[in-house]
Parts: structure tokens; sequence; C-alpha cells
């Protein structure tokens, strides 16, 4: 039987712009321990126009329990402003408060 991230790869033949599948794809490759694909899927979806909000928030989450805290930071202070951008003020709210629960940089 195949895997869900096996089931994404081969939805994403035949949708290979599908924005939510490329982001399940990333979300699977985080749970997969395969980080740098994850984070690289993510970045992506950020850097579309327009973005998909979700990625930077899921990105940062994934970065801050790799340990990677200011690189998270960074990726939520985009994700703020890009969440304000496209209209999104929940996805920013939310960003705002994770970011927040982070500390500031020299902590």
């Amino acid at each position: 039987m195949p895997t869900r991230l096996e089931k994404i790869r081969t939805l994403l033949l035949d949708e290979p712009h599908d924005q939510f599948l490329r982001y399940s794809l990333a979300m699977e490759l985080d749970k997969a321990g395969e980080h740098d694909a994850s984070l690289r899927a993510f970045a992506e979806l950020a850097g579309e126009e327009p973005p998909y909000v979700a990625a930077f928030f899921m990105a940062a989450q994934q970065l801050t329990r790799l340990e990677r805290i200011n690189e998270a930071r960074e990726r939520l202070r985009a994700g703020i402003e890009a969440a304000r951008a496209v209209g999104d003020g929940h996805a920013a709210g939310e960003m705002a408060e994770f970011l927040a629960g982070l500390g500031s940089a020299g902590e």
C-alpha cells in the first residue's frame, strides 16, 4: 500500500502546480524527517504570487523544532507581511503571536 507521501507525489504528476498538494507534500516531507526538502517546498510556496500564507507559518514551526530560531523569526516576519498584503488578518495574528512567543533575537 502506498504511503501518504507516495500518494501525494502521484497526484502531483497530474497537478504539478496545485498549491494545496504541494503544501501537503511539504508537510509530509517534514513528518518524514526530510527537512531540507520540506523547507525548500515551503519556500517555493511562500515565494509565489500570491504567496501560500500557511507555508510561512509551517516553515517557522519546523525551524523552531529544529532549533533554528533566527530563521523561524525571519519566516514569521515575512509571513506576517504576506498575510497582511493578501488581507489575511487571522494568519498575520497567529504568526505575530508565535513570533512573540519566540522572544527577541538576543535571548
